[in-house]
C-alpha cells in the first residue's frame, strides 16, 4: 500500500531587500504548521545542540532567535534546551553544560529564552516510557522534553559515524534520553576502568548506586553483573579513566535510537515539530571538540511535522550537491551520489529512515513545498 506524502516546506537561502532570511524563516514556520502546534501559554521545549567546546558548525543563535520570536508571538512560553551528554566533556552536567550554552551564543539577553537542561543537574532525572519496540519496552526521556506542552525539535543536519547522518530522529532520539537512557543505546555491555589512567581516588564507589566498584591496590573495577548501565562513574571520574564500550553495530544502534524517538513522539504527537537546519554540514556530529570543512554547499531550511520524511527529504537535498573537494568526501563528489555512504562506508543511513517508518512515526514519501 502507497503511504500519502508528507508536506515537507522548504527555504533556501537566498534574500533580498523585501525578503530577508528572517521573513523567510517566520514564513516557513507559519507555512508548515507550527500555529497548530503550540497554544497559548504552552511551555514550549525547543530541543537543540548547543555545540561541544572547539565546534563551530551548530546552527546560529540567530536562527534559532527567529523560531523563538514565532512562538513568543503566538503566546507561548519557549526554552531551549538539551540532555546531558554520556561522555566526558564540556556538556556532562547542567553547570558546565548551560556554561558552554552562554558561550556560543544561546543566552536569554540574545534569544528571548532561558536555557534549561532536560535531565537536570547530572543527566539523571528522566521519566520512563512505555514503548512497543523491538529492543525496548520501555525508554528513558529527560523530564523536561515530556513535562513540556510541545516540543519543537530544531536539528542541525550531518554527517554521524553510527548512523550515517544525524537529523531530526536522532535528535529526537539520542538528544532526548538521559545519561542512562544514551547508555542503554549505545552499549549493552556495562564501562570498564582502564587502570592505568585510574589514581584510586574512589569517587565512582561513592556515587555508584547499585554498589558495583570497588577498589583494589589502588584500582577501581567495575563487577559486570551489579552494574546497572547509569553512567554515571563516567561523567564523575576525574581522570576520564571509565570508558565506554562503544560495541553496538550500526544497525542495532539505529534501531535503538529510533525506539527513543519514538518514545518522545507518542507522547508528543499532535503537539510536536521538526525543523532542520541543512547548514555547514560538517562530516561529524556537534559533539565533537571541532567541525571539518562543510561536505557540500548551504542547502537551507526544512519544516514538517514528520521526522521520518523530513529526514529523508534532507539526506536527499545533500546527496543532490556537489561535494566540495577538499572536504572529508573521498569520491562521491558528483551530484547524485551518496556522500553519507562516501563518509561511512559500512553504515546503512536507510535503517533509522525504515524502522521509524514502520514504527508508525511517519512516511519516506514526501513533497517538497518551496516557500
Amino acid at each position: 500500500m502507497t503511504r500519502a506524502k508528507s508536506a515537507i516546506y522548504f527555504c533556501d537561502f537566498r534574500a533580498d531587500g523585501s525578503h530577508n532570511l528572517s521573513k523567510k524563516i517566520h514564513v516557513l514556520l507559519g507555512r508548515a504548521g507550527l500555529r497548530e502546534i503550540v497554544s497559548k501559554k504552552d511551555l514550549v521545549a525547543v530541543k537543540l545542540h548547543f555545540g561541544e567546546k572547539g565546534n563551530t558548525a551548530f546552527i546560529r543563535p540567530l536562527f534559532i532567535r527567529d523560531i523563538i520570536d514565532s512562538l513568543t508571538a503566538f503566546g507561548s512560553k519557549p526554552f531551549l534546551t538539551d540532555t546531558n551528554t554520556l561522555y566526558c566533556g564540556e556538556r556532562t552536567e547542567a553547570v558546565s553544560h548551560s556554561t558552554i550554552a552562554l558561550v556560543h551564543g544561546f543566552n536569554y539577553t540574545a534569544l528571548n529564552a532561558p536555557v534549561i537542561i532536560a535531565d537536570g543537574l547530572r543527566g539523571a532525572d528522566e521519566i520512563r516510557v512505555s514503548i512497543e519496540g523491538k529492543h525496548f519496552h520501555d525508554v528513558l526521556i529527560g523530564s523536561a522534553i515530556l513535562q513540556a506542552d510541545a516540543v519543537i525539535c530544531v536539528s542541525h543536519f550531518k554527517g554521524h559515524e553510527l548512523s550515517g547522518f544525524g537529523g531530526a530522529l536522532k535528535n529526537l532520539g539520542m538528544g532526548c534520553a538521559s545519561r542512562e537512557g544514551k547508555m542503554k543505546q549505545h552499549t549493552d555491555i556495562s564501562p570498564s576502568v582502564e587502570s592505568k589512567e585510574c589514581i584510586g581516588c574512589g569517587r565512582c564507589i561513592e556515587l555508584c548506586p547499585a554498589a558495583a566498584i570497588t577498589l583494589s591496590r589502588k584500582k577501581a573495577s567495575i563487577d559486570q553483573d551489579s552494574c546497572i548501565g547509569c553512567a554515571k562513574c563516567i561523567s564523575q571520574c576525574p581522570q576520564g579513566a571509565v570508558k565506554i564500550s562503544w560495541d553496538e553495530n550500526s544497525q542495532l544502534f539505529q534501531e535503538k535510537m529510533v525506539e527513543y524517538a519514538l518514545g518522545v513522539f507518542q507522547e508528543k504527537r499532535k503537539k510536536i515539530f521538526f525543523v532542520n537546519f541543512l547548514t555547514d554540514i560538517s562530516p561529524q556530529c556537534d559533539c565533537y571538540g571541532h567541525a571539518d570543512q562543510p561536505i557540500v554547499p548551504d542547502i537551507g531550511i526544512l519544516a514538517s511535522t514528520d521526522p521520518v520524511a523530513l529526514d529523508q527529504a534532507s539526506v536527499v537535498f545533500v546527496n543532490a550537491q556537489p561535494g566540495f573537494t577538499n572536504s572529508a568526501l573521498k569520491k562521491n563528489i558528483k551530484p547524485l551520489q551518496d556522500k553519507f555512504r562516501d563518509l561511512y562506508p559500512l553504515v546503512d543511513w536507510t535503517v533509522q529512515l525504515s524502522y521509524a517508518e514502520s514504527l508508525g512515526m511517519g512516511s519516506r514519501n514526501y513533497e517538497i513545498i518551496k516557500i
